[in-house]
C-alpha cells in the first residue's frame, strides 16, 4: 500500500498530468452540463404541448359548433405527438439533435407530415453535439496519448530505466502500477461527472453500469494502443506522434468514419424522405383531376367496413377529400417501405463498421443505450403512425356518416400515449 501511495504522490506532483486530469474533468462536466440542459429544454416543450392543445382546440371547437361539421373538425384540428428523451438522453443526443421530437399531425395525409421535417444533412451531422459520447469518443483519447505516451520511454530519457530495473521485481510492476493510477485518474475525470448527471436524471443502475463499462473498456484501447508503440522503444515524441496519427485516422471524424459512412451510403442507396412526401402531395393533387368514384373505389377497396355509406353528394364532400388524403399514403407504402429498409441496412452495416471502428461502436452502443439511435426515432415514428390510425378511424366514424360534431366531441379524440401507442 505505500508502494501505491508513493506512486499516486509522484502522479499528484506531475504538474502536466494533473492539468490533463482537470482539463478532461471540466469538460466531461461542461459536456453533461449541456446535455441535461437540452434535454431540460426539450422536456419543458413538451410539458408546454397539453395547455397549447387545449387552447388551439377550444378556438377550432367555438367555430366548429356553429355548423357541427366533421370534416372541418378533422381538418382543422391538430394533434400534438411527441417522443420523450430516455433519463441517459443527455449523455448521447443522438437523432433527438437532428430529428423533430415534436410532431403536430392532422387526419389528413400522414406520410407528407411525417417526412416533411425529414431535411437534415447526415453527413454534416456526423460528429453530433457537443455531449458526452462526444467528449469520450473524440477527446478522451487525447488525454490517454498524454499521459500515456512517455509512460516507460520518458523513463529512459530520465535514465532512470535502468535503475528501476535493478530493483526486485524489474521495472514491470512500477509501470503496471502507473498505468493503473493514470487510467484510473482519466475514468474518474471522464465518468465522475456523467454519473451524477445519471443520478440526477434518475436514470437505471443497468445503463449506467453499461455506459461505464463501454468507458472503461474504450479507454484501455487506448491504453493498449500506447502501450504497443511503446513496445518499439521509439522517443517520447516519436510516440506521441504516432499515437496522434492513429487517433487522426480512427477517431476525427473527418478521416476514416467519415469515408466509411459514404461507403455504407453508396452501397446502400436510399432515397431521402422528402421525396416521399412529394410523391404523396402528388397522389394528392391528382384525385382533383380525376373522377371522383374511382377515388372512393380504391379507398373502399382498402376500407370495405365503409362501403355502406351514403354516395356522395353533387358539391364537395369532406369524406371524399380524406378519402384521397389515404389513398395518396398507400400509393407511396411502398416507397415508405423501402425507406425504411434502406435505413435498417444502413444501420446493420454502421453496426458491423462499429466491430472494426471502435470510436463509432462506442458512440453506437452510447446513442442506444440513451435511446437516442435511429432505431428509436423509427419506433417514434411507429408510434405516431398507430395514433394516426386511431384519429382517422375516429373522424371517419363522423364524416361517412355525416354524423354532427360539436364540442363535446373535441374531448373524446383519440390522445397520443407518449411512449406506446398501438
Amino acid at each position: 500500500m505505500r508502494v501505491w501511495m508513493v506512486e499516486l504522490r509522484l502522479l499528484l506532483r506531475a504538474r502536466p498530468t494533473v492539468v490533463a486530469v482537470l482539463l478532461l474533468t471540466l469538460l466531461s462536466a461542461a459536456a453533461v452540463t449541456g446535455g441535461m440542459a437540452e434535454v431540460s429544454r426539450q422536456r419543458a416543450a413538451i410539458a408546454r404541448i397539453a395547455s397549447a392543445q387545449a387552447e388551439d382546440v377550444g378556438a377550432i371547437a367555438k367555430w366548429v359548433n356553429e355548423k357541427k361539421d366533421p370534416g372541418s373538425a378533422a381538418y382543422y384540428t391538430f394533434h400534438a405527438t411527441w417522443d420523450a428523451p430516455s433519463p441517459l438522453a443527455f449523455a448521447a443526443l443522438g437523432m433527438r439533435d437532428v430529428a423533430p421530437f415534436i410532431q403536430r399531425v392532422r387526419a389528413l395525409g400522414l406520410e407528407a407530415q411525417i417526412y416533411d421535417g425529414d431535411n437534415f444533412n447526415p453527413e454534416l451531422a456526423l460528429p453530433g453535439r457537443f455531449d458526452w459520447s462526444f467528449v469520450l469518443v473524440f477527446l478522451m483519447p487525447l488525454f490517454v496519448i498524454v499521459l500515456f505516451h512517455d509512460l516507460s520511454s520518458g523513463e529512459r530519457e530520465a535514465g532512470r530505466a535502468r535503475t528501476l530495473a535493478a530493483v526486485p521485481g524489474g521495472i514491470a510492476p512500477v509501470l503496471r502500477r502507473r498505468t493503473a493510477l493514470r487510467l484510473g485518474a482519466i475514468l474518474l475525470a471522464a465518468v465522475l461527472p456523467f454519473a451524477v448527471g445519471a443520478a440526477l436524471s434518475g436514470a437505471q443502475p443497468l445503463p449506467v453500469s453499461a455506459a461505464i463499462g463501454l468507458a472503461a473498456a474504450y479507454a484501455l484501447f487506448w491504453v493498449g494502443a500506447a502501450a504497443l508503440v511503446s513496445r518499439l522503444r521509439w522517443s517520447s515524441t516519436a510516440n506521441a506522434a504516432t499515437l496522434a496519427a492513429a487517433w487522426l485516422v480512427l477517431v476525427l471524424v473527418l478521416v476514416v468514419p467519415t469515408f466509411a459512412n459514404v461507403a455504407i451510403a453508396r452501397a446502400v442507396p436510399v432515397a431521402q424522405g422528402a421525396e416521399i412526401a412529394l410523391a404523396q402531395r402528388e397522389q394528392v393533387n391528382r384525385a382533383w383531376d380525376i373522377p371522383r368514384e374511382e377515388t372512393m373505389r380504391r379507398f373502399y377497396a382498402g376500407h370495405p367496413r365503409l362501403a355502406d355509406s351514403a354516395p356522395l353528394p353533387t358539391g364537395f364532400h369532406y369524406k371524399w377529400y380524406f378519402a384521397f388524403h389515404q389513398v395518396g399514403d398507400e400509393g407511396v407504402a411502398g416507397r415508405v417501405a423501402a425507406y425504411r429498409a434502406g435505413l435498417e441496412r444502413r444501420g446493420a452495416a454502421a453496426d458491423a463498421l462499429g466491430l472494426v471502428l471502435p470510436s463509432v461502436g462506442v458512440q453506437a452502443a452510447l446513442t442506444r443505450l440513451a435511446r437516442t439511435d435511429l432505431e428509436a426515432q423509427l419506433a417514434f415514428q411507429d408510434r405516431v403512425r398507430a395514433y394516426h390510425r386511431r384519429l382517422r378511424d375516429f373522424y371517419y366514424g363522423y364524416l361517412f356518416y355525416d354524423r354532427p360534431f360539436g364540442t363535446a366531441d373535441f374531448a373524446r379524440a383519440p390522445r397520443f400515449g407518449g411512449i406506446a401507442d398501438d
